[in-house]
């Protein structure tokens, strides 16, 4: 094969690799796919797209958004997830955020996993990909561990699915779990700035520069964290958790499932059960990855063979993972249904895709922007791939 035409097309191979890699990155950070639900008694002018969640990989999060008209005015969105939840659990249906546990914790590694892949599925010389892989497999599997396993590891969590943890226990991202007094000024100090204020003079008082630098502090992940740790301490204290807090991802997803899934109906004898399975999960998922990656390096000792091609299906399969992970949660949902909900509804399917019907809401169901950006993914990756099949060919 031609030495130039073998050089073009690791190039063109390379450049759509680091192409796929930004795109994923976007991904990440953008909404997936969303639902929402409409009914009569939640009027188009209140609720313009209805009850509306945004499915992302790390988290769900609210869809809707603040509403300004001149018979409507709002200081802030309604939480939406929670007005969901709200209406789902009559139903019988689990929290939102009793879904897909592992696959949100696990979000930010799997996408960094299949990076590496891309980047070892890029490099055509195959020690220097073994290498490559080994040690972003390595610090990778350093990463998962501490966050999973480590103390405080949950602060290695992306700020969006801590944000999304803590929203879905009703406690408002960024806001404080107990609202401060007003502090109301008096005496003269209260009338000279009054009358400071009505002659068009701002006035900083030393007690709202505290108010303001708190919201400032409260937007942080740190804080996010804290309000969770407040919360745990508190259930330890009543003894509905056995361990002390040691700030591990381990520790608070299990603790948050089963919260979430007796935040409406308090049935420990289903509880704890789900959350031993899931305790079970996050272990089989942790070892998995790091078998995963000690298969693909194995198998990136030479160009070729399945284990290599792995390394491009797989990112390329993205929308297929997620559409079926998707559905298997939704009829996870219809079909695990409490008897403690307020009406007895016979095990459902609910809608993947496009609009249907329970009861007098009307569902949607439709992909979002990120799940766009996963199909213009795969068919550059195809691209890439059929290139260096032929660059293959032609080298043998």
């Amino acid at each position: 094969m031609n030495a130039v035409t073998n050089k073009k097309q690791t190039l063109i191979v390379a450049a759509l690799g680091v192409i796929a890699l930004g795109l994923m990155a976007v991904i990440f950070y953008s909404p997936v796919w969303w639902v929402s639900l409409t009914a009569p008694n939640y009027p188009e002018e209140a609720f313009p797209d209805g009850v509306r969640i945004h499915f992302h990989m790390n988290g769900v999060f609210n869809g809707c958004e603040k509403v300004n008209k001149a018979e409507i005015s709002e200081d802030v969105a309604l939480d939406c997830v929670h007005e969901m939840d709200t209406i789902n659990h009559y139903v019988g249906m689990y929290p939102i955020a009793a879904g897909g546990p592992v696959e949100r914790g696990f979000g930010q590694f799997l996408m960094v996993f299949m990076g590496i892949m891309l980047v070892g599925f890029i490099c055509v010389r195959p020690k220097l990909r073994m290498t490559i892989m080994s040690v972003g497999f390595a610090g990778l599997l350093i990463w998962m561990y501490l966050t999973v396993y480590g103390k405080d590891g949950f602060n290695l969590q992306s700020a969006g699915y801590v944000e999304a943890m803590v929203t879905s226990m009703d406690q408002e991202a960024g806001a404080a779990q107990e609202s401060e007094p007003e502090i109301v000024i008096g005496g003269i100090v209260g009338v000279l700035k009054k009358s400071l204020e009505d002659s068009g003079v701002v006035v900083d008082l030393p007690s709202d520069k505290e108010k303001l630098n708190t919201k400032e502090a409260l937007s942080d992940k740190a804080h996010m964290i804290e309000q969770l740790r407040l919360t745990y301490e508190r259930d330890f204290e009543r003894g509905r958790v056995e361990e002390p807090w040691n700030g591990s991802s381990f520790q608070v997803m299990s603790w948050h499932y089963g919260k979430s899934l007796g935040r409406y109906f308090n049935n420990q004898e289903e509880i704890v059960p789900m959350v031993a399975n899931l305790k079970i999960a996050l272990h089989v998922v942790f070892a998995g990855l790091a078998g995963a990656m000690l298969l693909l390096v194995f198998g990136a000792r030479k160009n070729g063979g399945i284990l290599y091609w792995l390394l491009v299906l797989v990112p390329m399969a993205l929308p297929v993972f997620f559409i079926i992970d998707y559905a298997a949660w939704l009829w996870w949902y219809g079909h695990t249904l409490n008897a403690m909900g307020a009406f007895a509804v016979k095990p459902f399917m609910p809608t993947v895709f496009g609009d249907g019907k329970v009861a007098q809401f009307a569902t949607h169901s439709y992909p979002y922007i990120g799940f766009f950006i996963m199909l213009v993914l795969s068919p550059i990756l195809a691209v890439a791939a059929l290139i260096r099949k032929k660059q293959f060919k032609d080298a043998q």
